[in-house]
């Protein structure tokens, strides 16, 4: 029987303020005197699930209104980059990359520096810590701006002084509709020509124009989610055809960081076993496995993975080919990558029934 839990996980789309643990919530809030909708661990997760369980993404996102107070100062931010990554590194993630946003933690004075540099140190204790109990992990930033406010610039610009510094790239995030990626068309030439990665939301919540807009306006190297892409697919009589953004993020392999849970919850897809990424995998586009926010949907990478073989068939062989994608398109150098292939391809071996099929 295969053990998920054991196998190398990548996971390049998991939201820092999305992954806090409900003891670490209880006692920052306690700290600063901030009210909580339940005072146990136990009660606050049941409460931040059933919250994001209600099929609206911005009931889902008023969540973060809990998350987000508590991580206002440099110790507290500190603290829940450690932790995400000592639990990433315990549910068996080798590679990830936690995205937030330094505009949304800035309540209490602190600059934008003073954010990404307090993160970067927990990320860097984390791995730390996760070493010492004979782990190996590698973490990275995605910093991310707010789809509705005006700052863009600004947040790129703080990404590319911080690429050297544990910032792998750059995201924009929040409510999708009304907010396209060609609103600040300016934002995305300047990155490019820093050679910054970017990887932007789109089509969670609005349609396959904000993908396009993403991958045309945005020079996006990956999209955050994109199931909606399965819109401008056709699918009858045995054959398939493809509108015009579906077949160009097939045909240029462009990765669809597809969050099952969390797609459920916000209504992008109806359930597990009717997920648009079975549907994509079996088309070949290039998708990947991720959690999201894994407190609001009370996963983990391994649940994820395990839902998707109880309830939507996926067999090693799928897990295994959305677990290379992810590794070939991490914001990593390309030697990097490689290894991250091969310690993947190693440990999934055994359980694989083609081990010709994944090598390329």
């Amino acid at each position: 029987m295969l053990d998920i839990g054991s196998l190398p996980k990548v996971l390049l789309h998991d939201h820092l303020d999305g992954g806090l643990r409900p003891s670490t919530i209880i006692e920052l809030a306690h700290e600063i005197g901030h009210e909580l909708p339940a005072g146990e661990p136990a009660g606050l997760a049941a409460w931040f699930e059933e919250a994001a369980n209600s099929g609206s993404l911005v009931r889902y996102l008023e969540t973060f209104e809990h998350t987000i107070a508590v991580m206002q100062a440099p110790a507290a931010l500190s603290r829940v980059a450690r932790e995400a990554v000592e639990d990433l590194s315990a549910d068996g993630v080798i590679y990830a990359e936690l995205r937030w946003a330094p505009e949304q933690h800035q309540r209490r004075g602190l600059s934008l520096d003073a954010t990404v540099a307090a993160v970067q140190e927990g990320i860097e204790h984390g791995v730390a810590a996760a070493a010492r109990r004979g782990h190996t992990i590698l973490v990275n930033q995605i910093i991310t701006a707010m789809r509705h406010a005006d700052r863009w610039q600004e947040i790129a610009e703080l990404a590319v002084a911080n690429r050297d510094a544990g910032v792998a790239g750059f995201d924009i995030a929040g409510a999708e509709a009304g907010y396209p990626a060609d609103r600040f068309p300016e934002v995305w030439q300047y990155l490019a020509d820093e050679s910054l990665p970017v990887t932007i939301h789109a089509g969670e919540a609005d349609g396959v124009t904000s993908v396009a807009s993403a991958i045309h306006r945005g020079h996006a190297l990956r999209i955050g989610h994109g199931v909606r892409i399965r819109d401008d697919i056709s699918v009858g009589d045995g054959v398939s055809t493809y509108g015009r953004t579906a077949a160009w993020i097939r045909d240029w392999r462009i990765p669809l960081e597809v969050c099952p849970s969390s797609n459920v919850q916000t209504g992008a897809a109806p359930s597990i076993s009717a997920h648009p990424i079975s549907l994509l995998r079996d088309h070949d586009f290039a998708v990947t496995i991720n959690t999201d926010n894994r407190l609001m949907s009370a996963t983990s990478m391994t649940r994820e993975m395990e839902l998707l073989v109880r309830e939507a068939g996926w067999t090693p062989d799928d897990l295994l080919g959305a677990t290379l994608t992810a590794a070939r398109n991490a914001f990593i150098p390309h030697d990097a990558r490689r290894q991250l292939t091969e310690t993947i391809l190693a440990a999934f071996r055994p359980h694989i029934a083609d081990n010709r099929r994944h090598t390329s």
